[in-house]
């Protein structure tokens, strides 16, 4: 294969990706605290074709599931985490961030970090999401004996009283957290990421929570589908070179046949 065909193959490959990214990013834009994904094309080291080739040749040994691996090599994906915009919904056991920070998720395969706080209470009282795993809090998990609890702005857990008010003492504190790198963190699904750094507990005048409130996808549909035309324009002009270089390169073949 000529550099020409290399070099434009792998640019519709990054293009495949890029779209693969908007329709995710799309699809969740109603999903509460999603966090948009972003392509951007990594510089090639090379000057020539040939180097930059020699680059792209990396490319099958991508590892990632959710990745092509044809563009693994040339293609950097991170999650944009800047926060979404809050919207209330008047459920006590419905929380947002208005600050940088996760909350802290226990799963079978250990912790995992989120935004997302949706939650609800199982039948043994336990704070869960509603994928059934425990909400952390600062001792461990957080049981509650009565369903409408009162919850402040640094995430502390006051019980309803059964004649109205709410009880004096806190019975817990929810656990919110951030990360000195969060380009590491790893999507799980579900609204969960994972990573292999420690988390960093933020401090009680670190955090702002909402209580009754959701935080919004960051996605903007119109940005994206910009993106997405934007996308779609240039593997289609990439194909056009593909197929004009290949007609190229048969009509000289064809001239050598006459000659010879």
């Amino acid at each position: 294969m000529t550099d020409v065909l290399a070099i434009t193959l792998n640019g519709m490959q990054q293009d495949m990706a890029r779209l693969e990214r908007i329709s995710m990013n799309m699809a969740n834009a109603a999903t509460p605290g999603y966090k948009r994904e972003v392509v951007a094309s990594l510089p090639s080291n090379g000057a020539t074709f040939s180097d930059a080739m020699q680059s792209a040749g990396a490319l099958s040994t991508n590892t990632r599931a959710d990745v092509p691996a044809i563009a693994s090599a040339t293609l950097l994906i991170q999650s944009d985490t800047r926060p979404g915009t809050l919207r209330t919904t008047g459920q006590n056991l419905d929380l947002a961030l208005a600050s940088p920070g996760f909350f802290e998720i226990s799963t079978e395969a250990g912790l995992a970090y989120t935004r997302q706080g949706s939650w609800q209470l199982d039948a043994r009282g336990r704070l869960v999401t509603p994928q059934g795993n425990p909400v952390m809090g600062v001792g461990g998990e957080i049981v509650l004996s009565r369903p409408n609890p009162v919850i402040d702005a640094t995430g502390q857990i006051f019980e309803s009283k059964p004649g109205g008010g709410v009880e004096s003492t806190p019975v817990a504190q929810l656990k919110v957290v951030q990360f000195d790198d969060i380009g590491s963190l790893q999507r799980l699904g579900e609204g969960l990421m994972t990573t292999e750094q420690r988390p960093i507990q933020l401090r009680d005048g670190d955090v702002q929570l909402r209580q009754g409130f959701l935080e919004n996808s960051n996605v903007n549909s119109m940005q994206e589908m910009a993106q997405l035309i934007q996308s779609m324009r240039h593997f289609e002009s990439m194909q056009r070179v593909a197929l004009g270089y290949d007609e190229m390169i048969g009509g000289a073949v064809r001239k050598l046949g006459e000659l010879s």
